[in-house]
Order: C-alpha cells, then sequence, then structure tokens
C-alpha cells in the first residue's frame, strides 16, 4: 500500500529560469513562420503543432475555470489555436472539486469522455489509466516523434498503476500561506515567515481573533483539504508525508490522528469562520479578499486569482504554513501533478488525433508553459522564462518562497481514491465538532483504500 514519492525529483522542478521574454523574434502564436523556419534549417516539420487540420470539433475538459489563475491565459490560448488552424473547441472545462472528479469519472464510465482532458496523474486518473482509455505518450510517439519532446520525461507525472507517462504538464504547483497584510496590521502582528513555529502561529491566530478578525479563511464543508495536508506534514517530513497509513496506530496512522486533532483544536479555538461548516470556498475566499480574515492556504494558482480579484495586490503577499516536529516551514506540498491527456476515443479517429495532438502540442510548447507557470513547477527541459519585472509584488513572494525552500513532498490526497476521502473530506464537520471520533474516521479510510477495487469509481 505505501507509495513514496520522488521529493528529491520533484525538488528540482522548482527551480525557475528567469529570463527576459521580450528578445523572442517568433511569437509563440506563429505557428506558419516556425514551420518554415524548420524546414529551412532542416528539420523535419511536426506532424502536430504546425500543420493545419481544420473542421475539427474537439471536445476538451480542463480544471482552467472559476478563480483559477490562467482560466483567462487558456481561454485566450485556446481560441488563438482555433483561430490559426480552423478548428473548433467544445469546451466543458470547470473548477477542479469532488463534483468535478465525479463528472469525469462517470462521463467516461457511459462513454461520453472527451477528446482531451487535462486532468491529475495520480489517484483520481487510476480507472481510466487501467481501462485502457487514454494513450500513453511512448503510443503516442510511435506517430508523432516530437510529441512532448521539450519535457523531460522523468518529471512529467508517470500514472501509480504501471509507471508510464499519459499526460503533458503544463504547470506544477506548490501550496503556501496567503497572507492579508492589513489585517496583520490591525492586529498588531508580524507577517509569518520561515522561523515561525507553529505555537508561534497559534499566537498570532489569537491576536487576530481578538482583534475582531477570523484568523484562517477556509470552508472545512467544502475545501478541508489543504489544512488536513499541512496538520498532517507537521507529524513528518518531506520523504514520509506522501505515504499511506497501514492501520490507524502505525506512524503515519498517528500521523494522521495528530494532525487531525491540531484541526479540531483550531477549530474549538475560533480559529475559522462562522460558517467555516456550511460556507463555500468562495464565499470564504471573498472574506479574504474584503479584509475580514488574515490567513488562506492555498495553491500557486492562487496568485492570479488574488491579482485579479482585487486593486490592492500589494496587501497581499504569500509565505510558508507554520511547521512544528521534523518538519520545517521551507519544507513545502507541491509538484507536477496535472497534465493534458489524449483518450482513446479521440486517438481512434484519425482526424480528432490529429487535432488533438496539435492542441496540445500548442498548449505545452516552452513559450506557452512559460506563461502559464510564472513562478511555479514545470517539466521544461530548459525551464520556464519568466520576465521577473513583470511580476506583481505577490508573483515575486511567491517566486522567493520557492527558491528557498529545503523540501517538497506530494500531496498525501493524491494517493488516496476519491471514493475513499469520504469520509475525511465529507465528515470534515462531523470531525471537527467531535461527532465523529478521529481514529475511527481515518479507520474508516484506510479501510476503504485496502478494499478499493477500480470498479467501485464506476458505481
Amino acid at each position: 500500500m505505501k507509495k513514496k514519492m520522488a521529493a528529491a525529483a520533484l525538488a528540482c522542478v522548482m527551480a525557475v529560469s528567469l529570463a527576459a521574454c521580450g528578445g523572442n523574434e517568433q511569437s509563440e502564436n506563429d505557428t506558419t513562420s516556425k514551420s518554415e523556419t524548420d524546414k529551412e534549417t532542416g528539420k523535419e516539420e511536426k506532424k502536430g503543432a504546425e500543420k493545419k487540420t481544420g473542421g475539427v470539433e474537439l471536445n476538451v475538459t480542463t480544471t482552467f475555470a472559476g478563480n483559477d489563475t490562467n482560466a483567462q491565459n487558456y481561454k485566450d490560448a485556446a481560441g488563438k489555436w482555433q483561430d490559426d488552424t480552423g478548428n473548433t473547441i467544445n469546451d466543458t472545462s470547470a473548477t477542479s472539486d469532488e463534483t468535478f472528479k465525479a463528472r469525469v469519472a462517470a462521463d467516461f464510465e457511459v462513454g461520453s469522455e472527451p477528446d482531451v482532458l487535462f486532468y491529475f496523474n495520480g489517484m483520481d486518473s487510476n480507472s481510466f489509466v487501467e481501462a485502457g482509455k487514454v494513450i500513453s505518450i511512448d503510443d503516442i510517439r510511435k506517430e508523432y516523434p516530437e510529441y512532448a519532446d521539450n519535457m523531460k520525461d522523468e518529471l512529467m507525472g508517470a500514472s501509480p498503476v504501471d509507471n508510464v507517462n499519459y499526460s503533458v504538464p503544463v504547470n506544477g504547483y506548490w501550496e503556501g500561506m496567503f497572507v492579508n497584510k492589513s489585517v496583520l496590521e490591525e492586529a498588531g502582528v508580524d507577517v509569518p515567515n520561515a522561523d515561525t513555529s507553529w505555537d508561534d502561529f497559534m499566537g498570532i491566530c489569537q491576536k487576530v481573533k481578538d482583534a475582531g478578525y477570523t484568523p484562517i479563511a477556509a470552508s472545512l464543508a467544502q475545501i478541508p483539504h489543504y489544512w488536513f495536508e499541512f496538520t498532517i506534514y507537521n507529524h513528518l517530513a518531506p520523504d514520509t508525508h506522501a505515504v499511506l497509513p497501514e492501520k490507524v496506530d502505525d506512524e503515519h496512522g498517528k500521523a494522521w490522528v495528530a494532525g487531525l486533532e491540531d484541526m479540531k483544536e483550531m477549530y474549538e479555538k475560533g480559529f475559522f469562520p462562522e460558517n467555516t461548516l456550511s460556507g463555500t470556498d468562495d464565499e470564504t475566499f471573498q472574506s479574504f479578499i474584503d479584509g475580514k480574515a488574515a490567513f488562506l492556504v492555498d495553491g500557486s494558482w492562487k496568485v492570479g486569482g488574488i491579482e485579479e480579484a482585487t486593486d490592492d495586490v500589494d496587501n497581499f503577499t504569500v509565505t510558508y504554513v507554520p511547521a512544528k516536529g521534523e518538519r520545517k516551514a521551507t519544507d513545502i506540498i507541491g509538484g507536477l501533478s496535472s497534465g493534458y491527456y489524449i483518450t482513446k476515443k479521440a486517438w481512434d479517429d484519425p482526424d480528432k488525433r490529429e487535432a488533438a495532438v496539435s492542441f496540445i502540442e500548442y498548449m505545452t510548447s516552452d513559450e506557452m508553459v512559460s506563461k502559464f507557470a510564472l513562478t511555479s513547477a514545470t517539466a521544461l527541459k530548459d525551464g520556464a522564462k519568466v520576465d521577473e519585472k513583470e511580476l506583481s509584488g505577490l508573483g515575486k513572494a511567491g517566486l522567493e518562497m520557492v527558491n528557498n525552500i529545503t523540501g517538497i513532498s506530494d500531496a498525501v490526497q493524491d494517493q488516496i481514491p476519491t471514493e475513499c476521502r469520504v469520509p475525511i473530506f465529507d465528515g470534515m464537520p462531523n470531525i471537527v465538532t467531535g461527532k465523529v471520533k478521529i481514529p475511527d474516521a481515518v479507520t474508516e479510510v484506510l479501510t476503504m483504500i485496502e478494499d478499493y477495487q477500480p470498479e467501485d469509481a464506476k458505481k
């Protein structure tokens, strides 16, 4: 059952190459000129991105929606690709949550899966990998040898089913703690940093509460997993966090129980919003933006979400989630957990096959990945090229945070089948209010994992 993540390999992708983008003579969208240049230099023309297929309707589903940093970048890029190729995208992208994941799984089950899917490459995709409903990178390269050749294969996010690459990543992620600086000023406390201990942080939260503000913006009813991850991480270390427990009283099971007890204590101290057991993630995010809450733990994609949600982005920064035990605050959660898949349904249609390859090669070019990634991780062989002068203060804070990490771990939830997360994720309100005993909830999850069969996802 245990599955250790290659923390060292992931860590290397977090080093972002900084270079000015203005010197590129060729536009990232100028596919025609690139094709002509390749011919002049003797290079063989790619079969995918430089070829106009025309007239194909491609069904595409991604998580670039809602408050995702790259939602607009995706819309712009997809629109440009349609203009360049004459193809049409039927887009069904949506914000990633458990409902969205259930919809994707159901679509595969009934044969209505999209042609191209930007989705997770961990446990959430196991069912359609095992069913042979997505095409491996190796098989695609048999017909399109240069497909994803700008990526480091070892960092693309192999499936846990067979350790084979099926998806081409764009940008990875890191998770950190966003801060509303004006709230901390009102409370008379400083922004937490790499040296802030967990006990220090609890003291800061109390002062924020005493000043009349909510310390932590989080919906435990809808999005409990960020605090689930970090409170558990505080009882483990980068090389052990993403290992599933075998039983509730082994090292990792005890860490889960201890982490959830810390979450329960935070709830009992009133550090979460009053409506944390019923409110939505959008509501708690807005309370953070509006200066009613001090801290928000989320992923790197939230940088853009915050930039778009406020005219005063300089009032916000991001820092490390405070730590205790063996974990250092500079030990973060991050990696490359999502990528573009081509489904077998599309692959078996020659026209859609060509269009799908063209679309993904366009969306995963060096230039496009750099635009999407900015301060986050990539698998690009040459690294992302970002002009730091174009970053906001919040973006620069994210870059500084990433550049000073000491350890990295994948999220342990990515090792848990969606259906098996229910007793803790859906049951978090009952856990923090004491209606369900924490060891019982952990035991139920572990039992479900032990008994899990891929067919369960179809029910």
